[in-house]
């Protein structure tokens, strides 16, 4: 049997069709039958005989009941019999008729495909449940403080507003990476990072600027989550941990060159542009060898290696340049030989020409300048936590990077190394087992790792976050990224491009009221295209006239976007007070990659008890430290009070 030339729109490609062809014979069937059923019951209804004998009219009859009686008493009652028929075959034909005048008036009617132009529309209830951003109905509901609140884990996307009035929040706990559009006081904070870091157990990492997230959400994560709490603030002396980068780098190993290379290349190109120019190529080459030939030092000698220590190597006022050249081309480091990478570095470097030489070396020390700050350095010159410690440590681990906005620009460059290597270190060798749905990554960490990252284009363009979020997820990290909006992701000069990759993994997309028209565009095509039927009414005659001469009625099918640019620039935003604090909540759109789109809105942790309760616990006064390090000697001790 050849197949029936498919040609179906949209949603309509699975939507199972009733049978055109099987509704008319079925009303035509419907209609012999009440012809059988109305003869039969005026048949009984006329002789109104008793059960003992027959029929009774009190009863309702199968409608071929008349069939069987006609054959028993006929001859009794001819005339009944006749009558009953009569009835019946008037009923048949009425109905067919009808039938016959209603499939005429469909023939001649115009039909209206909802799908012709677009299918998009705004989800349901349902939608949101198979999306996995609300439980199914039936689960189990958990009793905090006092309150009932669903049974459902994972980071808010948002919130939803049902037909009755009812706010539901949105939830993601899958492995995949949640984007936002969010202008600067929009809400963002109070509505989605806020309420996230109030019920996430497992580690984060969490970019906080002017250190409020800390003050809101350490107390609970520390007290009622269980995490340690880390506050990494390399500009202050009060309350911060310690990080060294260098301790990260796995020396001795077959990792040792890559991790090198790699923060090298963080060090000379903090903006993430790339290494452009000869300059930025030849500096990154130098620092390799510099770095690695202070790692194998410090730890021939029981010495710990620095990134301020690699800049007093390289400016050291006592030494001629050449000095550590020759050094870096005679020290045994390895076995008793030279480094080869060190050795080609430093050999590099004496084969130049003076003025080359000497051009490369102050480009390379210019990088290292944030290290000469005594506070900065006296920040990175140990390690009081490490990596591996943030999915791997007996309890889970809570990051606050914490920049106030005066030192942020100038901090870039350690906190683009710190996210940089919480990337790679965390996305290592993946092991596979077998389970009964197939092959799937085998865990190998103890704690999920959220990666909440504000503003994060403003780190600069990250080549590894880019490469590397598409499979993240695998290795047990989630990242949560929130941008102003899609410019600041887009650009050129400070972000990942045109073509960038960021939105293409990312499986949730949610967006506050933009400003830009560019984001407005954005956040339109992502809702996609629906088809509205649009009614045209064509009138003549004299208005005066009591009735019109002629009136002629069309309808079309029209093409038009579900929320259009001009509608998502006007969608309505948080109403604040005179001091520019909200107080109600406005709309937001979020985007769920093979669901419709949800129009919601925004949730405002304040309005909720459990939220306000959990904000209230207070923050503790210095950070939680995983590792104990030695003291710094009696003379830095000295200089570093000097300093401050």
């Amino acid at each position: 049997m050849k197949d029936k030339f498919n040609n179906a729109i949209g949603p309509q490609v699975r939507t199972p069709k009733a049978g055109q062809g099987k509704i008319i014979p079925l009303l035509a069937a419907a209609s012999f039958l009440g012809g059988l059923e109305a003869a039969t019951q005026f048949f009984a209804s006329t002789l109104q005989y008793h059960d003992t004998l027959g029929p009774n009219f009190h009863n309702l009859y199968a409608p071929w009941s008349i069939l069987s009686w006609a054959g028993k008493w006929y001859s009794e009652s001819p005339e009944a019999f006749m009558r009953a028929g009569g009835l019946g075959i008037t009923v048949t034909t009425v109905s067919l008729l009808v039938l016959a005048i209603a499939k005429m008036v469909q023939a001649n009617s115009s039909k209206i495909n909802p799908y012709l132009h677009g299918s998009a529309r705004w989800a349901n209830k349902k939608d949101i449940q198979d999306a996995g951003l609300l439980p199914r109905p039936g689960k189990m509901k958990d009793v905090l403080l006092g309150r009932k609140i669903e049974a459902q884990e994972g980071v808010y996307v948002g919130a939803w507003l049902d037909q009755k009035g009812k706010l539901h929040y949105l939830r993601h706990n899958g492995p995949e990476h949640v984007l936002t559009y969010a202008p600067t006081r929009s809400g963002k904070g109070v509505g989605l990072v806020i309420p996230t870091l109030l019920s996430w157990p497992h580690s984060a990492v969490i970019t906080d600027l002017k250190g409020e997230l800390w003050a809101l959400t350490a107390g609970w994560r520390k007290q009622h989550a269980r995490n340690k709490v880390l506050r990494f603030e390399p500009a202050t002396l009060r309350g911060s941990v310690r990080w060294n980068p260098l301790d990260e780098i796995r020396i001795g190993t077959e990792f040792e060159v890559g991790d090198v290379q790699n923060l090298a290349t963080l060090i000379v190109d903090p903006d993430g542009k790339g290494l452009e120019t000869h300059w930025h190529k030849t500096s990154q080459a130098l620092l390799v060898g510099v770095i690695l030939h202070a790692l194998y030092k410090a730890k021939n000698e029981g010495t710990i290696a620095s990134l301020p220590e690699v800049d007093a190597i390289l400016a050291d006022t006592n030494k001629p340049i050449a000095e550590l050249w020759m050094e870096m081309t005679t020290y045994a480091h390895v076995n008793g030989h030279v480094h080869p990478v060190v050795g080609a570095s430093a050999r590099d470097m004496m084969d130049r020409p003076e003025e080359e030489a000497g051009s490369v070396l102050s480009t390379a020390k210019s990088y290292l300048a944030l290290f000469r700050d005594p506070v900065v350095a006296y920040n990175v010159t140990r390690s009081e936590f490490s990596i591996k410690d943030l999915m791997n440590f007996d309890d889970p681990v809570s990051l606050y990077i914490v920049t106030t906005p005066n030192d942020k620009p100038r901090l870039r460059p350690l906190v683009r190394i710190l996210i940089n290597m919480i990337v790679r270190l965390s996305a290592g060798k993946v092991e596979f087992e077998h389970t009964q749905s197939g092959v799937r990554p085998k865990k190998m960490y103890k704690h999920r790792l959220l990666g909440l990252l504000d503003e994060f284009p403003s780190l600069g363009k990250l080549e590894i976050f880019q490469e590397s979020l598409a499979f993240l997820g695998a290795y047990g990290l989630k990242f949560y990224m929130i941008c102003q909006d899609i410019n600041q992701l887009k650009s050129r000069e400070t972000g990942y491009g045109l073509n960038e990759a960021i939105t293409s993994n990312c499986h949730i997309q949610n967006a506050f009221p933009p400003n830009r028209i560019e984001t407005a565009e954005h956040l339109s095509k992502l809702t996609g295209q629906t088809t509205v039927v649009k009614e045209q009414i064509t009138t003549s005659g004299r208005r005066l006239n009591a009735l019109l001469n002629q009136m002629s009625r069309t309808t079309q099918e029209v093409q038009r976007p579900l929320l259009t640019p001009d509608e998502c620039l006007r969608m309505p935003g948080p109403i604040k007070d005179s001091e520019g604090l909200i107080k109600e909540a406005g709309d937001m759109v979020i985007y769920v990659a093979g669901f419709p789109a949800i129009y919601g809105k925004q949730p405002l942790f304040f309005q909720d008890p459990v939220f306000s309760a959990r904000a209230a616990i207070p923050a503790p006064k210095v950070s939680d430290k995983l590792r104990v390090v030695a003291e710094l000697r009696e003379e830095e001790q000295i200089r570093l009070e000097e300093a401050s």
